[in-house]
C-alpha cells in the first residue's frame, strides 16, 4: 500500500431542514495509481451510504476478508470497524443519523446493523437510488452533484419521523458524557427497560448497553485523536473504571489494541483529519468526521 498519494476530501453543507437527520455529506478522491490499493479503517458509526465515481471498494465489517462492494454501498449502524480499501476513484459519503434512519428508512435498524448491502437492490434504500444516478450522470461534476443530491433530499424533507422526540432526546443523551448506564437512560427518556430496548434497536441498531459503551469508547477514541500528543492515558473517557477496560472495549469495537491500532498506517483517515482540523476554527463540527464530533453536540451547517 501506498502511503504518499494525493487525497482531496470536501465536506459539503446541506439545508436546515434536512441537516438534521444526517452526519455530513462529503467527498473523498484517491488519486493514486489505478493498480494501487488504499486500505483504512472506519470506525463504528450510524448508518452511512456511500455512491462511488470508479472502482467500487473492497469492504468488510469486523474481522474477515475485504469482498468487493457496489458503486451504491450502504450500511446500517456498526459497533465493528469497517476495514476497507479503495483505488484511484472519488466517494460520496451520506451519514445518516439515527432520525434520519426513521424518516427516510421503514426496516428496523438492527436488522442491517453490521452489514454492507448494495443500495440498488435493498429495499429500505430504495428513496436513495436516485442519488446514484445523480452522481453517475453528473460528469464528475463535484459541485453539481453535492446542490443536486441537496435538492432531492430537501423533496423528501415533508416525510414523517415516528417517535421523532424521543429520537432526538436519546441522540443528546448518549452524547451526553454524564449518561452512564441503561437505567438513567431509560429514566431521561421516560422509557421502561422493555420499551427502552426495542426503541434503540429500531431506531439506532443495537441495544442500549452496546449504545452507552459504543459512545464511551469514541469519545475516547475522539479525544486522542484530538490531542496532538496521541496520549491513550490522558484520552480515557471518565466513564472507565481503568485503561484495561478501554482496552477489553478497544479490541471489542475495533479488533486490535490501541498500540495496534497507532501503529497501523490510516493514509485515507490521517489526511481527512489533518485538513478537518487546520480548518476547523472556520468549518462547524458538522463538518468534522464522525468520530471527532462525539465530544460535543453537533453545530449547525448552511442555509
Amino acid at each position: 500500500m501506498k502511503a504518499d498519494f494525493p487525497i482531496a476530501v470536501q465536506f459539503y453543507r446541506l439545508s436546515k431542514a434536512i441537516e438534521p437527520y444526517f452526519t455530513a455529506l462529503y467527498a473523498t478522491t484517491v488519486e493514486c495509481s489505478s493498480g494501487d490499493l488504499i486500505e483504512d479503517c472506519l470506525h463504528p458509526e450510524w448508518a452511512a451510504l456511500r455512491f462511488t465515481e470508479g472502482p467500487a471498494p473492497i469492504a468488510c465489517i469486523g474481522e474477515g476478508e475485504l469482498l468487493p462492494q457496489w458503486p451504491f454501498v450502504a450500511n446500517g449502524p456498526t459497533s465493528k470497524a469497517i476495514n476497507f480499501g479503495v483505488t484511484r476513484s472519488r466517494v460520496w459519503g451520506l451519514g445518516l443519523q439515527p432520525a434520519g434512519w426513521a424518516k427516510f428508512i421503514d426496516e428496523p435498524a438492527n436488522h442491517l446493523s453490521d452489514r454492507t448491502v448494495d443500495g440498488m437492490s435493498h429495499p429500505a434504500f430504495f428513496l436513495f437510488r436516485p442519488i446514484h444516478d445523480i452522481v453517475q450522470g453528473a460528469g464528475g461534476d463535484a459541485e453539481l452533484i453535492a446542490s443536486s443530491m441537496n435538492d432531492y433530499l430537501m423533496r423528501l424533507a415533508s416525510r414523517p419521523v415516528p417517535q421523532e422526540k424521543q429520537i432526538i432526546a436519546c441522540q443528546a443523551a448518549l452524547r451526553d458524557p454524564d449518561m452512564a448506564n441503561v437505567v438513567e437512560l431509560g429514566e431521561r427518556l421516560g422509557m421502561n427497560p422493555r420499551s427502552l430496548e426495542r426503541f434503540c434497536s429500531r431506531y439506532f441498531g443495537f441495544p442500549p448497553k452496546v449504545l452507552l459503551r459504543r459512545q464511551r469508547f469514541l469519545r475516547s477514541l475522539a479525544q486522542y485523536m484530538l490531542d496532538p500528543t496521541h496520549n491513550w492515558s490522558s484520552a480515557l473517557d471518565g466513564q472507565y473504571f481503568d485503561q484495561a477496560q478501554f482496552v477489553r472495549d478497544f479490541r471489542s469495537f475495533m479488533g486490535m489494541t490501541p498500540t495496534e491500532y497507532a501503529e497501523t498506517p490510516h493514509p485515507i483517515l490521517e489526511k481527512i483529519m489533518a485538513q478537518r482540523m487546520a480548518d476547523q476554527g472556520a468549518a462547524p463540527e458538522t463538518d468534522l468526521p464522525t468520530v471527532l464530533r462525539y465530544t460535543s453536540e453537533p453545530g449547525a451547517i448552511g442555509e
